[in-house]
């Protein structure tokens, strides 16, 4: 059921709202947001009164994090460039992906790739850390592109960017806070 755009916040954007239901989902209640759409997931025995309770509460869960995270490269071309240029400067122009893009399903790496099919997928929760981190991060899994263990092959292929120990000091202290429930960094942090 999509519903009409909503509200993302009272001065911000709109996004519209896509409510699916499941009859295999039981009880939880799910969203995310993909190409600009705020897709809410429910169990489909719910009634029209939980349906709005849980669409109103993920809506307005979603439209935070929106509102709060930094305009990243949402077009697959602008973050593909992106990761071309990175190789061309520092490995050579080796390691460029054929696909890369951003996916909510990364919950304990902070990115991964596939070099059978030169793809490179990148967590959403490096959105909001500074440029050079996800920089780095894109360099790591292209570096895997060219030498899919960590090696000191693989680790030669990194030392042309200035910023990897920096950068891998930031990542660890990401995690650090995160496995204790602190407040994520943001653009300002170092």
């Amino acid at each position: 059921m999509a519903t009409p755009d909503t509200p993302g916040h009272p001065d911000g954007p709109r996004l519209p709202v896509e409510v699916r239901r499941s009859a295999r989902r039981k009880r939880t209640v799910s969203a995310d947001i993909r190409d600009g759409v705020i897709r809410v997931s429910i169990p489909g025995h719910f009634s029209a009164s939980q349906e709005r309770h849980w669409v109103e509460r993920m809506v307005e869960r979603m439209s935070a994090k929106y509102l709060a995270a930094p305009a990243l490269e949402d077009d697959p071309t602008a973050l593909l460039r992106r990761a071309r240029r990175l190789a061309a400067q520092y490995l050579g122009g080796r390691g460029a992906p054929a696909r890369i893009g951003w996916v909510t399903n990364q919950n304990s790496r902070w990115a991964s790739a596939t070099p059978a099919h030169r793809s490179i997928r990148l967590s959403h929760k490096l959105q909001g850390m500074p440029d050079w981190v996800v920089d780095y991060v894109i360099l790591h899994e292209m570096a895997h592109l060219v030498e899919p263990s960590h090696n000191a092959a693989f680790w030669e292929l990194l030392t042309s960017y200035p910023r990897t120990e920096t950068a891998k000091a930031f990542l660890a202290g990401a995690a650090f806070a995160a496995q204790r429930g602190l407040p994520p960094t943001g653009q300002d942090a170092f």
